[in-house]
């Protein structure tokens, strides 16, 4: 960083070397796999037994994020932020509610029936965040705006492409204060959207169901100060540089 970030505000959230500063999935209890350091970047492994999101170890209320990505061919990630809560999906093992994922989710948060600790050998797990996410994808795999780069994941997004070609690395920035939040890829401003906007509830509800706990959790934010997390969708992603001011 330099002289004149620093004097600005701006904090260093990845050394580039070590987990420092996040929740290291291989210090728990079973350990994950999910996320390592390589050549200056966290990290997402392909298909870990454990699939979780890493999560800053510090929280953070209104803020300006700064970041680098990468995805790989096909690949999808993200950077979730005001979360709220989370659920644990053993895969391998039917679930009461059925197959679709948005009523898994609503179920695990209903009656809370995994935590890590009842993970056994050979489970196949899913963490899942209840919050927003800025998108890291591949163009070539996004179905919609909604859903394309730097998109605010399947409630808000802009049609023009500002990601570069998969395998490089894009500028991604996150400004978050109070409702208002700006997604920014490459220098293109591609959300700018109120969090609890009608647009937004709408695309809440039509998703997960306007009597639903994920829905409910959104729609209210009680918590305003929450960690930071990279999202692990299952695909290598890479991200590095990554710095944030409080505002």
């Amino acid at each position: 960083m330099t002289a004149e970030e620093k004097a600005g505000g701006w904090r260093l959230l990845f050394d580039g070397r070590s987990m420092r500063g996040w929740e290291d999935p291989a210090r728990e209890s079973p350990p994950g796999q999910a996320w390592v350091v390589e050549d200056g970047c966290l990290k997402a492994v392909a298909r870990p037994r454990i699939r979780e999101d890493l999560l800053s170890t510090e929280s953070f209320g209104d803020f300006e994020l700064l970041f680098e990505w990468r995805i790989s061919p096909r690949g999808n990630s993200g950077v979730k932020y005001r979360i709220q809560d989370r659920a644990l999906l053993v895969r391998n093992r039917p679930s009461p509610a059925g197959s679709k994922f948005e009523d898994m989710v609503n179920y695990e948060l209903t009656h809370r029936r995994g935590d890590r600790s009842r993970i056994a050998p050979g489970d196949e797990v899913e963490e899942y965040l209840v919050a927003f996410e800025y998108q890291v994808i591949d163009p070539a795999v996004a179905s919609d705006a909604r859903s394309g780069p730097g998109s605010l994941y399947d409630l808000a997004g802009e049609p023009h492409q500002a990601a570069r070609p998969v395998g490089e690395f894009n500028q991604g920035r996150i400004v978050l204060k109070g409702n208002h939040v700006e997604h920014w890829v490459n220098g293109v401003k591609v959300v700018d959207v109120d969090l609890g906007s009608a647009a937004v509830l709408g695309r809440l509800a039509r998703r997960w169901g306007q009597s639903s706990p994920v829905y409910e959790l959104l729609a209210r934010q009680e918590r305003r100060r929450t960690p930071i997390a990279l999202q692990h969708h299952n695909d290598e992603a890479w991200f590095r540089n990554i710095k944030l001011r409080p505002l």
